[in-house]
C-alpha cells in the first residue's frame, strides 16, 4: 500500500455498510448512544450504592448491587459496538456521557439503604421505558438485530426492577 492510500485510510469516515438508510442510522445511533449514556450513569450509581451500602442487610444488598452493576456494564460494549456496526459513532468521553444521560446522578454524602434500592428500582424502570422507545425506533427502521438485543436488555432491566421492587415493599 502506498503512502497516499494509507493516509486516506487513516482519515476515512467511520461509516460502515449496514443496509439501513442514512436517516435510520442517524436516528438509531442517536437513540443508542443516549441509551449508552444512561447505562453508564446507572452503572456508576449502582456501584456507588454498592460501595456505600450499610445496615443489617449489607451483605445481601452489597452482593445484589454488585451482580446488577456487572450486568449493566456488560451491555455497554454491546450497545457501542452495535452503533458502530450500523455505521454510527458513539460515546467519546465522560463529559459526553454527562451531556447525554437522562438518569440522574446521586452525589449525596449519605443515602439510606431503602432510598438507594428505591432509586435504583425507579431508574431501572425508567431505563426499561427508554429501551422500549428505542425498540419502537428499531421496528420503524426494520433493524431486527438491534431490536433483538434490546429485548434481552429489557428483560434484564425488568428482572433488576422486580428484585428491587420486592426488596423495597
Amino acid at each position: 500500500m502506498n503512502d497516499i492510500a494509507a493516509k486516506e485510510r487513516r482519515i476515512a469516515p467511520l461509516d460502515t455498510l449496514s443496509g439501513l438508510s442514512p436517516s435510520a442510522v442517524k436516528a438509531l445511533s442517536t437513540a443508542l448512544t443516549t441509551l449508552l449514556a444512561d447505562m453508564f450513569a446507572l452503572y456508576a450509581k449502582t456501584k456507588n450504592f454498592h460501595w456505600h451500602m450499610t445496615g443489617s442487610h449489607f451483605r445481601d444488598y452489597h452482593l445484589l448491587l454488585d451482580e446488577q452493576s456487572d450486568q449493566i456494564f456488560a451491555t455497554t460494549d454491546a450497545i457501542a459496538e452495535r452503533v458502530r456496526k450500523i455505521g454510527g459513532t458513539t460515546i467519546r468521553s465522560i463529559g459526553h456521557i454527562g451531556r447525554l444521560q437522562r438518569l440522574l446522578d446521586n452525589d449525596a454524602e449519605f443515602v439510606s439503604p431503602s432510598k438507594m434500592l428505591a432509586e435504583l428500582r425507579d431508574d431501572n424502570k425508567q431505563l426499561t421505558a427508554y429501551m422500549r422507545e428505542t425498540h419502537a425506533l428499531c421496528d420503524e427502521s426494520n433493524d431486527v438485530a438491534t431490536a433483538s438485543l434490546l429485548e434481552v436488555w429489557i428483560d434484564e432491566a425488568e428482572r433488576r426492577t422486580w428484585f428491587l421492587f420486592e426488596i423495597t415493599r
